[in-house]
């Protein structure tokens, strides 16, 4: 049978491996899914989703023209997952109520001035 990428067919999984799992297309064809076109998000075992004999629905993603490998898909399938709804993150270093900016440090910069220059007379004073 021809194959091309972007059918869309039935198969029967004939091995399940930790990289993936063996989906048999007819009975000389023979493609792999990849553990990260299995489904959405993080896989940790394959053999939680596959069993030896399931039938399964997959997209062909690629071919290589070579070896004739054929690259299976799962994922394509299913629908993305929905994002969650955004939060938003308080920011600490600014207050969003007030406004300050930087108002509380010119309000102490006379202060800090006036102590580094004690500070600068005390050390010429010394030598």
């Amino acid at each position: 049978m021809e194959y091309r990428i972007g059918d869309i067919l039935t198969g029967k999984v004939t091995g399940v491996q930790p990289y993936g799992a063996f989906v048999m297309l007819d009975e000389h064809t023979q493609g792999l899914v990849h553990i990260s076109e299995c489904q959405h998000g993080y896989v940790k075992d394959t053999s939680d989703i596959f069993n030896v004999g399931q039938r399964v629905e997959v997209v062909i993603l690629d071919i290589d023209e070579y070896t004739q490998k054929i690259s299976l898909s799962l994922r394509a399938l299913q629908a993305p997952p929905r994002l969650g709804k955004k939060r938003r993150r308080k920011h600490y270093w600014t207050s969003r109520k007030f406004h300050t900016g930087f108002a509380p440090i010119a309000a102490h910069l006379d202060g800090w001035v006036a102590e580094a220059l004690e500070h600068l007379d005390g050390e010429t004073t010394h030598k």
